[in-house]
């Protein structure tokens, strides 16, 4: 059977608001982005920012175009993703994919549903542990329920024909190893453009950037109390902490004696990001594994969009020395680690960078260089393009299995 070099391809991303300013919505607009821009037809199922339920959404997707590729919305709640099974098994038969690649979450797989009836190839797209540890309430209601989304996560992994993934560990060990591929994530390396070092050195005060979602595990609080042992020592430098999330009134609260030198944002536009970051001195990214019962059990899984970034604006990177974080940046050479979970250790870090600016912008070349060999969107692209090429030279005996 012939295969083409340009695919049609069919990206599901259930509840992901594209645009939009999570992460997912990054993901997804990016490799939706980079697939089109290597020529494919790149058709991407989503939902709106407002995700407010229309009643033209319950039957057909609000269609669109968005920087080369075909958008549709369809506007049902998240929780509730299963039910547009039929919406997308439609629009399936319309658009005739050589590929689905559907990205994977607890309520949603209607993609790999399609492809699995209607006999084509497909990727799960896997960002998390998909089965929750023991100590989740979520899995603990599982459990009593007789493992419904624990069955139903295992059944998407075994009629996928391939996983790709941060890290293998998100993937149940019943599920043969061979079709999992680890792929990092990446940054828009083009979009995040370094300012001048000059430009950069003469910036006072200088500024530590923090951006992402406000929650436990990512260190926020940490960032707020790293930046306040600072300030009581009485060093000229300015925190920009951007996003949002459960944690803001905290943070907010123990940032109140410093309102003019720790600065929040709130969620911003995910075009807006490059430009803020641009302003910045020092990235610090202090994950701390210790709230997440998941990176727990599995390991550090994420493949840090922030991380990325900072990296893409040239800046050096603060962030915790654990595997694989310090993989991606090597202490003294991307940036500097500290002792995750301690906040004096943080605070150390940051004032290493502070304290010589040569060394720190030394270290953001350094960074740059590094995301653009290794972790852009572009290289993501690349990697998924020649696993979906590969599938669609073997379609007939994947029909054959399905």
């Amino acid at each position: 059977m012939a295969y083409s070099s340009t695919m049609n391809i069919l990206y599901i991303a259930s509840g992901i608001p594209v645009p939009g300013s999570l992460g997912g919505s990054t993901h997804t607009l990016e490799v939706a982005r980079g697939l089109a821009a290597r020529g494919h037809r790149v058709h991407v199922v989503a939902c709106s920012a407002e995700r407010r339920v229309r009643p033209a959404t319950l039957l057909h997707p609000v269609s669109s175009q968005l920087d080369g590729f075909t958008l549709h919305h369809i506007d049902i709640p998240k929780m509730a993703a299963l039910t547009s099974l039929a919406i997308v098994e439609r629009l399936t038969r319309t658009i005739a994919p050589d590929i689905i690649m559907e990205r994977y979450y607890n309520f949603a797989g209607c993609g790999i549903i399609t492809a699995h009836r209607l006999g084509i190839p497909s990727i799960l797209e896997v960002n998390a542990l998909i089965v929750d540890p023991p100590e989740v309430r979520k899995r603990r209601i599982d459990d009593r329920l007789g493992g419904p989304l624990r069955h139903w996560a295992t059944q998407q992994c075994q009629w996928a024909d391939r996983i790709v993934t941060p890290l293998h560990t998100t993937i149940p060990p019943t599920i043969a190893r061979e079709k999992i591929i680890e792929l990092p994530w990446g940054a828009a390396v083009e979009r995040f453009v370094p300012i001048r070092h000059e430009v950069r050195s003469a910036q006072v005060p200088p500024t530590v950037v923090f951006l992402g979602s406000f929650r436990p595990w990512h260190g926020v609080t940490d960032v707020v109390q790293a930046a306040g042992l600072l300030l009581k020592q009485g060093r000229n430098v300015r925190f920009l902490l951007i996003g949002d999330g459960p944690q803001r009134a905290k943070a907010e609260h123990l940032a109140a004696e410093w309102p003019n030198q720790i600065v929040f944002t709130g969620a911003v536009p995910y075009e807006d990001v490059a430009g803020m970051l641009a302003g910045a001195a020092v990235g610090v990214a202090p994950f701390n594994t210790a709230p997440h019962p998941a990176l727990r059990a599995a390991g550090f899984f994420w493949s840090p969009l922030k991380v990325y970034e900072y990296m893409a604006a040239g800046l050096p990177v603060v962030t915790a020395n654990i595997s694989p974080l310090n993989q991606v940046i090597r202490d003294g050479m991307e940036g500097v680690l500290f002792e995750e979970g301690n906040v004096a250790s943080l605070a150390c870090a940051i004032a290493r960078l502070l304290d010589d600016p040569a060394a720190a912008l030394a270290m953001g070349v350094q960074a740059r260089e590094r995301v653009v060999a290794h972790f852009s969107w572009a290289q993501h692209c690349i990697a998924l393009e020649q696993i979906m090429l590969s599938l669609q030279r073997h379609t007939p005996s994947v029909l054959g299995q399905a």
